[in-house]
């Protein structure tokens, strides 16, 4: 956003110019720098923070350069994904044309000034050093919840000592007395641990009040020579710049120092954070300051008017000049009026993230409620300067207590406090104000842990616990990334008894099969319905346009209506690439524009398209019922190499008479359907077949007992554990429909190219093929013509980083309108006649 200060510029940016007026910054040049000077042997740190100040409205140029008069020139670096770099030129070594270079790049190249080190880089590097540190205190016999604490103790502190909270270098001063005795490291630690917990004296230095949680007590470890020496390398970087990020992504290190690929489960790209806390926190707020910035200017406006007013006689002059007093003292308090409203309005607006894990969503819309606090002060200054009145700069007030979360794990809920108390000290910092104090990290109870879904009620007049959805704290803005799972993942993973509980609690809300995360994109909406909030917007799997999990957006999508949204981007979970869907949605705000990847449009359909003709609202058709089927989940290695197969297939005769081809067929998948048949065959003693029965084909048996039985005897499921010999889902009605045929059509549930194919019914298809029970050529035309192609990629979903189409029969087949008087059940007529 252009602000006010900005536009009062000259267009033209060919050279720098000198803004009229007091305060602000002394030469401004669009796009590449702002400059404050001083004179001579001045104080350049303060006459940066001044600067810093002033930043926001200059759009934040790339660079804010300080200098006094015939001493130094320092260029400080503001970009906003990189650490931070300082330029420093002496006046009298302008003679070098290195230093020299640096000053030209500033007045026409900012970019090459641009430090090459990202905060991304920054956390990979020190990351990769930590989990070191933390495999080695675990093989010690460390706790990893102890070890995780521990090491975001030591980044906090370098955090500390790089933004002079801690004084005079004292944390890395205390490392290298402890490399000269590693022994004493422990001491050392503890001792300063125990200062921060609650202030006190370090020898003879005093240190601040930290604690908030994190440092709540003095644990500490012994550490070799080698690893204060890791230790000592990462102090050795500048951690005033640190991406709260990579507390998340050192917690996770020191739980499971093998756990490389984590990064990217907490480093979450900031601008893919924005992209939801823009148009939920941000534009709203912005729209309203723009709306009482017009009306704050009439009334300024009016006022100088007024004051400009010449009388025609003597006579008039003083009745012109009180008019003019009158109206200036009630058009400056109108106009001031207006903006302490906002403002109080934008202190008490809270923002909400219910799985908010170390805080990531939570850090940035705190920097931009922030940003627009800051805004609003400098474009009243603005303005008072420009029609000549004065406005007295409020100091910051928007802080920690405005963003609330919800977290299960308590480590990562600390996290989340942490995280939020750097961001709110790095802000403060970084825009030329002091850090708070005593304590430093103050208490932060709105980062609740527990759960988010789910809450135990304590029975009451003798009545029994019971469990009810948990009730979120009320906020303007809900924010987050919930956590992806599966709808076919959620019993194995969260346990029979946890799911029992999920489905009885929302079974009128969410849909059994679907995804986790839906139920957090559902709460979001029932908080608008019930007014206590005003948006929302959250980061989903990209499976969430398809499914049961569509039946989820299909109610947002009515009412009220997808504000904007991401159908399909890049992200990291676990530190696999995965495929995301954005989505933010809420009431419009009048001539609000949606969007949908960027673009404009005039509604979102529940599958996130924005297409005038809704495929959300097909229906599956009678007509294709009894037709189409997902094939044979075994659930356990029941499948065997061809040569083993063929071995038991010559084997004697079993006690009970049988031959092992009895209970043995061909198996495929959908690797055999795009590639070549493996030669995989699979054991199968149906679904009817007792345990007795089973082990009398001994040698299949025995395979089963020993390969399949362990596994099952575990799994969640009653059902899997007591029948663990035959397939979990032996899909009894797919055999049924393929009893009369020769060989069925066949293709992948996921395929990058939509394939299909005959396969003879002796075959046993796997789950991730989904089988349609025709044999006739006409059946097998339509599925492979480009019109049933175009169909299923149209009203199916995709699947993993490779965003492979998916190909499901409730909403690939069922919907389909196959050809008037070529339907499956006259198909299905015409054979059996």
């Amino acid at each position: 956003m252009l602000t006010r200060m900005a536009r009062t510029m000259p267009s033209s940016s060919a050279r720098p110019r000198r803004l009229e007026g007091n305060g602000f910054a002394d030469v401004f040049k669009r796009g590449h720098f702002g400059w404050e000077y001083k004179g001579t042997k001045a104080n350049l740190d303060v006459a940066f923070a001044q600067l810093q100040r002033y930043a926001i409205a200059l759009d934040n140029p790339p660079l804010l350069i300080v200098s006094d008069i015939g001493t130094t020139i320092r260029i400080h670096t503001n970009w906003t994904n990189t650490v931070s770099k300082v330029y420093e030129i002496a006046i009298a070594e302008l003679a070098d044309p290195d230093k020299r270079g640096w000053l030209k790049s500033a007045l026409s190249d900012p970019e090459a000034l641009r430090p090459s080190k990202t905060r991304q880089q920054l956390t990979e590097q020190i990351a990769g050093e930590f989990a070191q540190l933390a495999r080695s205190l675990r093989e010690r016999g460390h706790k990893p919840e102890e070890v995780a604490h521990f090491i975001n103790r030591l980044v906090f502190c370098m955090f500390a000592e790089d933004v002079n909270l801690l004084p005079n270098n004292m944390f890395t001063r205390m490392l290298d007395q402890a490399l000269v005795d590693p022994a004493q490291f422990e001491s050392f630690s503890g001792d300063l641990f125990a200062a921060m917990k609650s202030g006190g004296r370090v020898g003879f230095e005093m240190v601040e009040w930290f604690n908030g949680g994190l440092f709540n007590d003095d644990l500490t470890f012994a550490l070799t020579s080698d690893e204060i020496r890791i230790v000592q390398r990462a102090a050795q970087q500048y951690w005033g710049d640190i991406d709260p990020s990579i507390l998340g992504t050192l917690f996770e290190r020191g739980l499971d120092p093998d756990k490389r690929s984590q990064l990217g489960a907490h480093y979450t790209d900031r601008d893919k954070i924005m992209m939801i806390v823009r148009p939920v926190v941000v534009e709203p707020l912005l729209s309203d300051w723009r709306s009482r910035l017009t009306e704050i200017e009439k009334w300024y406006k009016s006022a100088s008017e007024a004051r400009a007013r010449i009388p025609v006689d003597q006579k008039e002059a003083k009745r012109v000049y009180q008019a003019a007093r009158r109206k200036e003292k009630s058009s400056e308090r109108e106009a001031v009026a207006l903006c302490h409203e906002f403002l109080e309005r934008l202190r008490a607006y809270r923002v909400l993230d219910p799985a908010c894990g170390s805080g990531n969503f939570l850090y940035l819309a705190l920097h931009a409620l922030k940003d627009i606090e800051r805004l609003v002060a400098i474009e009243m200054e603005t303005m008072a300067l420009t029609y000549g009145f004065t406005f007295n700069v409020p100091p910051p007030m928007v802080g920690p207590s405005n963003v609330l979360g919800i977290e299960l794990n308590p480590y990562a809920a600390e996290l989340a406090r942490v995280s939020i108390w750097i961001g709110e000290i790095q802000w403060m910092i970084r825009n030329g104000f002091d850090a708070g104090r005593r304590p430093i990290l103050k208490k932060l109870d709105s980062i609740e842990c527990g759960d988010a879904l789910m809450t135990l009620m304590p029975g009451t007049d003798g009545e029994e616990s019971h469990w009810v959805q948990t009730k979120w704290p009320r906020a303007n803005a809900i924010i987050g990334n919930p956590p992806f799972l599966g709808g076919k993942l959620l019993r194995s993973q969260l346990g029979d008894e946890t799911i029992g509980r999920l489905f009885k609690l929302y079974a009128a809300e969410v849909p059994a099969e679907a995804d986790l995360v839906t139920y957090w994109i559902e709460r979001g909406r029932c908080e608008l319905r019930n007014g206590t909030t005003e948006r929302v917007g959250f980061v989903a799997t990209n499976s969430v346009r398809g499914g049961a999990n569509r039946r989820v957006l299909g109610k947002i999508a009515d009412a009220p209506g997808f504000l904007s949204a991401w159908s399909d981007e890049p992200w990291t979970v676990e530190g696999a690439a995965v495929r995301v869907s954005l989505i933010t949605y809420g009431p419009a705000l009048a001539g609000e524009i949606r969007r949908l990847n960027g673009s404009e449009v005039e509604h979102i359909n529940s599958d996130l398209s924005g297409t005038a003709l809704d495929f959300t609202k097909v229906r599956p058709l009678y007509e294709n019922n009894g037709v189409a089927f997902m094939g044979d989940t075994k659930g356990g290695s029941f499948e065997i190499p061809g040569e083993h197969a063929r071995q038991l297939l010559q084997s004697p005769r079993n006690p009970n008479g049988r031959s092992n081809a009895d209970v043995l067929r061909p198996w495929a998948n959908g690797l055999d359907l795009t590639r070549r048949w493996r030669d995989k065959w699979i054991i199968d003693f149906g679904w009817e077949m007792t345990e007795e029965e089973a082990s009398l084909f001994e040698k299949p048996f025995e395979h089963v007992e020993r390969h399949v039985r362990p596994a099952r005897l575990t799994n969640n499921r009653e059902h899997y554990r007591k029948f663990w010999w035959r397939h979990v889902e032996a899909r009894p009605g797919m055999w049924a429909a393929l009893r009369p045929l020769s060989r069925m059509i066949a293709t992948p549930e996921v395929s990058r190219y939509r394939v299909f194919a005959f396969l003879p019914t002796s075959i046993v298809p796997d789950h991730k093929l989904q089988v349609i029970a025709r044999d006739d050529d006409t059946s097998f035309g339509i599925l492979a013509s480009r019109i049933h192609l175009v169909w299923s990629l149209k009203v199916g979903n995709w699947h993993g980083a490779g965003n492979d189409p998916r190909y499901t029969i409730s909403t690939c087949f069922m919907t389909f309108p196959f050809p008037q008087g070529l339907t499956p059940n006259i198909i299905r007529h015409r054979l059996c006649s």
